[in-house]
C-alpha cells in the first residue's frame, strides 16, 4: 500500500500540474514560426546588469522589473538567453522595420563590410551616392539633395542649423509634447520637461499642441493655428527661422497631428518667411502605411525632412534632405561628418529600400495596421482602463487611463500590463508625457496571426488589473 506521505505528494503533484495546464491553456498561442536560434552561452542577464550598473551611464532604464537577456532576433520575433521567443511590438522604438536580421539587409552589410568599411566622403563611392538617389526618388517635389548623419538627433540639429542659415533668423516654433532629440539645438525644440537639462535653450517657442484627445481645442485645427500665428506676433521680429513637427508624436505617446493643421501652419509658417521641417524619424519608411512618410498622409510638402530610424533598420544612420537652393547653405563654411554617408551603412540603408519594396510592407503595414486598429478599438469596448486608440499604420497608440471623464493617467496600471504581456511572450513599448501609453511599433512584417496574438495576449493583460 501507497503510505501516507506518498499519497499526499501525489495529490500535491496532480493539483500542481493541473495548475499549471490551466495557467497554460489561458495563455494564447504564438503563431508558429520556423526558426530554431542559436544556442547562447554569453553571460547571463544577471551578470550583464552588473556590468551594466558598474562601467554604463546610470541614465540608461530598462522596461520591466526583471530586464531582459535579447540576444537573437529574426524577422517579428526575439529570443532571449533561454531561446524563449517573444512577439515583437516595438521594433527598437520604430526602427526595425524591415524585421530583424533580414538576410538581404545582413547580406548587404556583409559584402560591403567585406570590401570596404569605411574610407571618406573626400573621396568617392558609389554606395552613398546609390542610396541618396534612391532616398530622393521617394521624396516629393524639390527634395532631393540628401545629408547624412548618424542618428535622428543629428539630423534634426542640421535641419534646424539650416533653416536659421536659410532664413537669417533664429527663431523656430515647434508643438508642445514634441520631441526632436537631446542635444543642444533639439534639446530647445522638444517640449517635454521629462527630456530637458538646465542648459541654455535659445531661439525655440512652444506652440499649443494639435491633440484630438488631450488638447484644448480638440480636434479643431484652425484654434490651434491662431496660437502659431500669435506666437510670431508676439514671440518674434515677425520674421521666423521655421516650424518643426512630426505628423504623429512618438515619444509623445503615438498623438496624430489635428487633421488640416499642418497646411494653415505650414502657410503661417512661411508667410513669415520661414521652412518648414517635417520630423520623419520616426513616422517615416512607409511605416504609416497609406503613405511612404507620414506628412503625405497631411497633403503637405515640407522644405526639409529629417530621417532615421527605419532607414536603415536598426543601423546608426540619419538623413536630412532639401532642395538645392536650401541646401547651398551649408557651402558658406566647412560642413562635415566623419561616419556621415559610410559606405556601410548606405549600403545597408539601399537594402532596406529594396526590402520595403519588394515584400510590399507598406501595404502590409496599412492592411495589418488597419486590422489590429480595428481589435483594439474592440478592447477599448471592452476595457474601461483604454481611454484612447489613435495612430495609423503600424505606428498605434493605446492609451490607459483610471477615470475616462478626467482622463487620468494610468501609470501604475500600464506597467503591471506590461508585465502580464512580457510573461506571455509579447513586447511592447510604452511612451507620453505621463508614461501611461501602449506605443505599439512593430516590424513591419507583422501579420494577422500576429495581430490576434496580440490583441489576445493585451486582453487578459488588461482583464489582470
Amino acid at each position: 500500500m501507497m503510505r501516507q506521505g506518498a499519497r499526499n505528494f501525489v495529490r500535491r503533484f496532480s493539483r500542481l500540474a493541473a495548475a499549471a495546464e490551466t495557467s497554460s491553456a489561458a495563455v494564447p498561442r504564438m503563431p508558429a514560426f520556423d526558426h530554431v536560434p542559436l544556442p547562447y552561452d554569453g553571460p547571463s542577464a544577471a551578470e550583464i546588469a552588473r556590468k551594466r550598473a558598474e562601467y554604463l551611464s546610470p541614465s540608461l532604464f530598462h522596461f520591466y522589473s526583471k530586464p531582459l537577456n535579447i540576444v537573437e532576433g529574426k524577422r517579428q520575433y526575439l529570443f532571449d538567453e533561454h531561446g524563449r521567443r517573444y512577439l515583437d511590438a516595438f521594433a527598437g522604438i520604430a526602427t526595425v522595420c524591415c524585421g530583424h536580421c533580414h538576410p538581404d539587409v545582413v547580406d548587404a552589410i556583409a559584402a560591403q563590410a567585406r570590401r570596404l568599411q569605411h574610407s571618406t566622403v573626400l573621396y568617392l563611392n558609389h554606395a552613398i551616392a546609390d542610396f541618396a538617389e534612391a532616398l530622393a526618388s521617394k521624396l516629393p517635389g524639390d527634395l532631393k539633395v540628401v545629408f547624412f548623419t548618424n542618428s535622428g538627433t543629428e539630423a534634426n540639429e542640421l535641419a534646424i542649423l539650416m533653416a536659421r542659415l536659410y532664413t537669417g533668423s533664429h527663431d523656430v516654433i515647434s508643438l508642445r509634447n514634441s520631441y526632436h532629440g537631446n542635444a543642444a539645438g533639439t534639446m530647445g525644440a522638444t517640449a517635454q520637461k521629462n527630456w530637458k537639462f538646465n542648459v541654455v535653450q535659445s531661439g525655440v517657442h512652444h506652440a499649443v499642441n494639435p491633440d484630438p484627445y488631450r488638447g484644448a481645442f480638440g480636434s479643431d485645427a484652425e484654434k490651434y493655428v491662431r496660437d502659431v500665428q500669435e506666437i510670431i506676433e508676439f514671440g518674434t521680429t515677425g520674421h521666423v527661422a521655421g516650424f518643426i513637427s512630426e505628423a504623429i508624436q512618438g515619444v509623445g505617446g503615438i498623438v496624430e497631428v489635428s487633421p488640416g493643421y499642418l497646411p494653415l501652419a505650414y502657410e503661417k509658417v512661411r508667410n513669415a518667411g520661414g521652412l518648414c521641417i517635417a520630423d520623419e524619424v520616426q513616422a517615416g519608411f512607409a511605416r504609416v502605411g497609406s503613405h511612404f512618410w507620414g506628412f503625405e498622409t497631411h497633403g503637405v510638402v515640407p522644405d526639409i525632412v529629417t530621417m532615421a530610424k527605419g532607414i536603415g533598420n536598426g543601423i546608426p544612420l540619419g538623413a536630412v534632405v532639401t532642395t538645392p537652393e536650401i541646401a547651398q547653405v551649408l557651402t558658406r563654411r566647412c560642413y562635415f561628418n566623419t561616419f556621415g554617408g559610410n559606405p556601410l551603412c548606405t549600403a545597408g540603408g539601399l537594402a532596406v529600400l529594396k526590402v520595403l519594396e519588394k515584400e510590399k510592407l507598406q501595404e502590409n503595414a496599412f492592411v495589418v495596421g488597419s486590422y489590429l486598429k480595428d481589435r483594439l478599438r474592440g478592447l477599448q469596448e471592452k476595457h474601461e482602463i483604454i481611454g484612447d486608440v489613435r495612430g495609423t499604420g503600424f505606428m498605434l497608440g493605446v492609451e490607459l487611463v483610471t477615470d475616462r471623464q478626467q482622463k487620468t493617467p494610468a501609470k501604475e496600471e500600464i506597467c503591471h500590463a506590461m508585465e502580464h504581456m512580457k510573461d506571455m511572450g509579447v513586447l511592447v513599448g510604452k511612451g507620453g508625457f505621463y508614461g501611461n501609453v501602449f506605443r505599439i511599433t512593430p516590424p513591419l512584417c507583422f501579420t494577422k496571426e500576429d495581430a490576434d496574438f496580440f490583441i489576445e495576449v493585451m486582453d487578459i493583460a488588461l482583464s489582470k488589473l
